[in-house]
């Protein structure tokens, strides 16, 4: 996966995650518990796709192979100390 790419996914996840937000403050009970959970599985997607992004770039600026970094799972990514 490339950087573009990546990008490229970012973006798309970034317009549904503010159209799910916007939504949250019209939509009936029923629906809000529907998109909360789509809501955090955007955002977890996210994370991991910039993640990925950092660690790419980091490789590359060490002189390695972009390409060698995988995505990590959801769980890693979520439990990183800020």
């Amino acid at each position: 996966m490339s950087d573009e790419s990546i990008a490229a996914r970012i973006e798309g996840l970034v317009a549904e995650e503010h159209d799910l937000r916007s939504r949250e403050q019209t939509d009936s009970a029923d629906a809000l518990a529907d998109e909360r959970e789509r809501l955090r599985a955007v955002e977890v997607e996210l994370d991991r796709c910039w993640d990925l992004l950092r660690r790419r770039r980091a490789l590359r600026d060490a002189g390695a192979d972009p390409d060698e970094a995988e995505a990590r799972d959801a769980d890693t990514v979520e439990r990183y100390q800020q």
